[in-house]
C-alpha cells in the first residue's frame, strides 16, 4: 500500500495509478490525493486504520455484473457507505511511442477489460494476455518498451505512463459503466426530505418456507422501491444465503421505517450499511417507463 503526504485526507482505491477506480476518485473528489492499494482488503483497511478518509469501491458494472469480492468484505468491514459514484468506462489501446496498430501482436489487460473489447481484439487478430489490472498492464507495457505489445487501459494511464493512444473507446458496449460506493469510518446521514436518497443493507432470512416473500412484503405494501436485490452464499453452505439490497428512501421516512421493521421481524440478521444521496446518473439512465 502506497502512502500520501497527508493520508487522513486521501481516498483509497484498489489498483495502481491510472486505474478506472483512480479516475473515479478524481471525478468525485478531485481535491483528495489518491491512495492506491494492492487489494480490496487493503483499501478497506486503509480507511479502517485511518490511512485514508474515504475508500472508492466498485460494486457492479453494467456489462460484467457485480464485483463478487466486495459483497463478502462489505458486511463485516465496520465501514459505512456515505456516497455513490457512477463512472463511464472508456477503454483505450495504449502502446509505446512509435508503435503502430498494424505492428501489434499482443494486447494485455485485466480479464474484464479484455472481455469488454472482444470485437476489437478479434478484428485486429491480437493475442490476449491477462494482467492483474488495466493500469498495471499499461505500466508494464511502458517498462518493457516493446512496440508489438499494447495495453487496454484508461486515458489517465496513458498520461501517467507516457504511452500513445492507438485507438480510443474500443469497448463493445456503449453503456459500459461502473457503480462505486464510497466508504468511511463514520456514517453521514443526509437530511430527511432533501432529495432522493438510497439506503443499503444486508440481511439473512430465517430458513422457513416463504421467508423471503414475507420479509420483503413490507416494501411492497409500503410502496418502497427496491432498486437492487442480490443473494450470495455465506459460510460455505449452499442453503444459507445473505441478501444485499438498495432501496429508495430514508430510514426515517414512515414507509421505509415500517418496511425495515417488517424485514427485521422475518430476518435472522439485518445490517444497514448506509444512507446516502442518490447519484444523478440514476435519473439520467432511467428508462422512459421508469421516468
Amino acid at each position: 500500500m502506497t502512502t500520501t503526504s497527508d493520508p487522513k485526507k486521501s481516498i483509497a482505491f484498489q489498483g495502481v495509478l491510472g486505474a478506472n477506480s483512480h479516475m473515479s476518485c478524481q471525478a468525485a473528489y478531485p481535491d483528495m490525493p489518491p491512495l492506491p492499494c494492492a487489494t480490496f482488503d487493503e483499501a478497506f483497511a486503509a480507511v479502517t486504520n485511518g490511512h485514508a478518509l474515504f475508500g472508492m469501491i466498485p460494486v457492479e458494472n453494467s456489462v460484467m455484473g457485480r464485483i463478487a469480492d466486495i459483497h463478502h468484505i462489505l458486511p463485516d468491514s465496520g465501514l459505512h457507505i456515505v456516497a455513490e459514484h457512477f463512472q463511464r468506462v472508456n477503454h483505450h489501446l495504449l502502446a509505446i511511442k512509435g508503435a503502430t496498430l498494424d505492428g501489434l501482436k499482443t494486447v494485455e489487460s485485466q480479464l474484464p477489460a479484455l472481455s469488454q473489447c472482444r470485437t476489437f481484439i478479434r478484428e485486429h487478430g491480437l493475442q490476449q494476455v491477462t494482467a492483474g489490472d488495466t493500469a498495471g498492464a499499461a505500466k508494464d507495457v511502458a517498462e518493457r518498451g516493446d512496440p508489438t505489445v499494447a495495453a487496454i487501459a484508461s486515458s489517465l494511464a496513458a498520461e501517467i505512463y507516457g504511452l500513445e493512444t492507438l485507438a480510443s473507446n474500443i469497448e463493445d458496449a456503449e453503456h459500459n459503466t461502473t457503480r462505486f460506493i464510497v466508504m468511511a469510518r463514520e456514517p453521514v446521514m443526509p437530511p430527511k426530505d432533501n432529495g432522493t436518497v438510497v439506503t443499503s443493507f444486508v440481511f439473512r432470512v430465517r430458513s422457513v418456507p416463504a421467508a423471503l416473500y414475507k420479509a420483503l412484503g413490507g416494501f411492497a405494501t409500503n410502496s418502497v422501491n427496491i432498486t437492487k436485490l442480490e443473494s450470495y452464499l455465506v459460510d460455505g453452505h449452499f442453503t444459507a444465503a445473505q441478501f444485499y439490497a438498495d432501496v429508495e428512501g430514508h430510514p426515517e421516512d414512515g414507509p421505509v421505517k415500517l418496511a425495515l421493521e417488517e424485514l427485521a421481524f422475518y430476518s435472522k440478521e439485518l445490517k444497514v450499511l448506509g444512507t446516502y444521496p442518490a447519484h444523478p446518473y440514476r435519473l439520467e439512465s432511467a428508462s422512459p417507463e421508469e421516468s
